[in-house]
């Protein structure tokens, strides 16, 4: 190990910063708490620091963001945003202090045992607050519509038969919609209101959505996912936005565990177990891939829409879509009849995740 490096784990918060240093042997030392400004930064790091010392830091991934190690990396030293989940903890350990944080990344830093996360560049970090941004649109819009909904159950008014709920013909018949007490029309408008401003957010937001991802860095990876049946833009896009280059991924199955849709397993001596799905990976990715695993019920086919997106992705991703198509559908079928819809969906999702990863190895992002 080389002596001149001394490991530096920081407790960040909005305002402040918590600091302990280890050098190669002992325990780390407390440097106190500095606050959360750039400048108060780059001086600790040059009082740190100095002829022949190299300096590694660590910090828990958190709200704060990946600025820190932005400034960091632009000053050339070393820093790894760390993924809190994966922190090793002590079962006995109640006692949890900024302090003592920091110098349990300090000693973790230099024993090896923390486990790094995907830092995305600056474009691609606004083009995943993006993606999430419309994600949290969505959630709003369905808390509107049901706000709205169960209001009209508990006046017992129910849209005319034939009428789809959030149609154009259901907009229009809550438009043509009154009632006697002027406090429910006054409800109704209310939620209404709050209903169309919802629908207006998210398309807003989905435009802006298509403008960014077709002409930006993830634009070919992208448009070669959506050749995959079942994955279109808003898939391909979120995809894209949260792995980033899948060429990452050293194998399918990492890029499967990083989606959570992997078994969790508890096994001691001869006992094997294997339970349900891990869950600790990426939610949207996991959630979109489980919506297209759906389409594997169906016989493979390419439709015209689907034709369309081919058109322009190398043949050999097209070829990938094909493989998958007759592998995904075989899966669902020989599963559904024995575990079910829902356990058979999840093992498709997760099969598909490997055939993403895969049409992922052909692409590259471009340059900024």
């Amino acid at each position: 190990m080389d002596k001149g490096t001394r490991f530096v784990g920081l407790d960040v918060h909005r305002a402040s910063i918590a600091v302990a240093v280890a050098g190669a042997f002992g325990d780390p030392e407390d440097h106190g708490q500095i606050p959360n400004d750039p400048a108060a930064i780059r001086r600790l790091l040059d009082r740190l620091g100095g002829a022949g010392v190299r300096l590694s830091v660590a910090y828990e991934a958190g709200p704060t963001g990946y600025a820190l190690h932005r400034q960091l990396a632009a000053l050339g030293i070393e820093c790894i945003v760390v993924a809190p989940s994966l922190i090793p903890a002590k079962p006995g350990d109640r006692v949890k202090t900024d302090r003592r944080d920091a110098a349990k990344l300090a000693r973790l830093l230099r024993s090896g045992d923390l486990t790094p996360v995907w830092i995305p560049d600056e474009a691609g970090e606004a083009l995943r607050d993006l993606v999430r941004a419309r994600d949290d649109a969505k959630a709003d819009q369905l808390r509107a519509r049901h706000r709205l909904s169960k209001f009209l159950l508990r006046r017992a008014v129910y849209a005319p038969g034939g009428v789809h709920a959030w149609s154009r013909a259901h907009d229009a018949w809550l438009d043509r919609l009154t009632f006697s007490q002027p406090t429910d029309q006054v409800v109704l408008d209310d939620y209404r209101s709050v209903a169309r401003a919802a629908a207006e957010r998210v398309k807003r937001l989905e435009t802006a959505l298509f403008r960014v991802a077709t002409t930006g860095v993830q634009a070919d990876l992208t448009a070669a996912l959506q050749a995959i049946r079942g994955i279109g833009f808003l898939s391909a896009v979120t995809i894209a936005a949260e792995a980033g280059d899948l060429r990452r991924f050293a194998s399918a199955r990492q890029f499967m565990a990083y989606t959570g849709l992997v078994p969790s397993e508890y096994s001691s001596g001869a006992t094997r177990h294997r339970g349900r799905i891990t869950k600790t990976g990426n939610r949207l990715i996991r959630h979109v891939l489980g919506q297209a695993a759906h389409n594997a019920r169906y016989r493979p086919n390419v439709s015209s829409s689907l034709r369309a997106r081919q058109r322009n992705v190398p043949p050999a991703i097209v070829e990938l879509d094909r493989r998958a198509q007759a592998r995904l559908h075989q899966r669902y079928r020989s599963l559904v009849g024995r575990i079910g819809k829902n356990k058979t969906v999840i093992a498709v999702a997760r099969e598909l995740a490997g055939f993403v990863w895969a049409a992922g190895q052909h692409v590259s992002p471009t340059a900024a």
